[in-house]
């Protein structure tokens, strides 16, 4: 005695058809092809949530700007470093050329160091030379520091030293209140 595949009803064996429903039992087999169906059915299923929580995941992942800065507070004092990295270098390469550069990367490494520790944090940084005088020197410069995060700190310094900052969505500006202490 077994059951028969589609209603499930105790039949005996030697019958080929069930008296129930009228299937076909000469596939004894009937109870074999459960286990192949369940089998699929569990590695769809299990597919399926896999390729759910991956996706949840890359969602997380791409809507977390944060997930590689840190804190915010950490973040705005990465920048704050780099601009002041930034500003030495320029000090430096002032006293040497007489001039201030064109591009950051006459600083050599160690402000590219700079630069990408502020990008680490979701910092997009931009050097901006002033008017060359009549004999071709640089003799001002601003920096930006500019967050990828809209609730962090917006930076501004120029070749005063002094740091400026704003958390509006907007860069900061020479106008902007400056922060205190000032590095």
């Amino acid at each position: 005695m077994y059951s028969c595949p589609e209603c499930e009803q105790v039949v005996n064996e030697a019958r080929g058809l069930c008296p129930c429903c009228g299937a076909a039992l000469t596939a004894r087999a009937g109870t074999d092809r459960a286990g192949p169906q369940k089998t699929a059915s569990f590695l769809s299923a299990t597919l399926f949530w896999s390729v759910i929580l991956a996706i949840l995941w890359a969602i997380a992942w791409f809507a977390l700007p944060w997930r590689m800065a840190g804190s915010k507070p950490a973040a705005e004092s990465r920048a704050r470093e780099t601009l002041a990295v930034l500003q030495e270098g320029l000090a430096v390469y002032e006293v040497s050329e007489g001039s201030y550069p064109r591009a950051l990367e006459a600083l050599g490494d160690r402000a590219r160091q700079a630069v990408q520790a502020a990008q680490s944090v979701q910092y997009a940084l931009q050097y901006t030379f002033g008017n060359p005088d009549i004999d071709g020197r640089i003799k001002s410069y601003t920096l930006e520091a500019r967050a990828g995060n809209s609730h962090c700190l917006n930076f501004y310094t120029d070749q005063t030293r002094v740091f400026r900052a704003t958390r509006e969505d907007r860069p900061a500006t020479a106008q902007d209140p400056p922060l205190k202490p000032n590095l």
